[in-house]
């Protein structure tokens, strides 16, 4: 059984994603398939700019454990081939996706720092 959360945690430290996979784990996949997956769905997620910046902050070692951890959990479902509906499905596909990476943008948002947004902008702007 997993340790419950401490001090506010949304999720232990040990583990991220329903997946049970661990944060590192998370950071491995992120890392993988983000900038791929990014460029298939960036037409049909009208907040591209937030999710660069969430991603930069999900890969900034200076935020705290638990931020990067709600953050990596949900970039992880959005690079994920599988998930509750299939992202080919054109208009509907990234839906779910979205519903995901809105809500843990929402859940931290006051992590995600000027810093993260301006490289947000210069990796859109490239």
């Amino acid at each position: 059984m997993s340790p419950a959360p401490i001090d506010g945690e949304v999720l232990p430290p040990e583990q991220s994603g329903e997946t049970g996979q661990s944060v590192e784990e998370d950071e491995r996949t992120v890392r993988a398939g983000f900038w791929k997956t990014f460029k298939r769905a960036v037409r049909q997620i009208p907040f591209s700019h937030d999710l660069v910046a969430a991603y930069y902050c999900a890969m900034d070692p200076a935020v705290p454990l638990r931020v990067r951890a709600t953050l990596l959990a949900a970039l992880a479902y959005f690079v994920a081939p599988i998930d509750a509906i299939p992202d080919f499905l054109v208009g509907v596909g990234f839906a779910d996706d979205a519903t995901v990476l809105l809500t843990a943008i929402a859940m931290v948002a006051t992590h995600i720092t000027e810093r993260h947004r301006d490289r947000a902008r210069d990796a859109l702007q490239t």
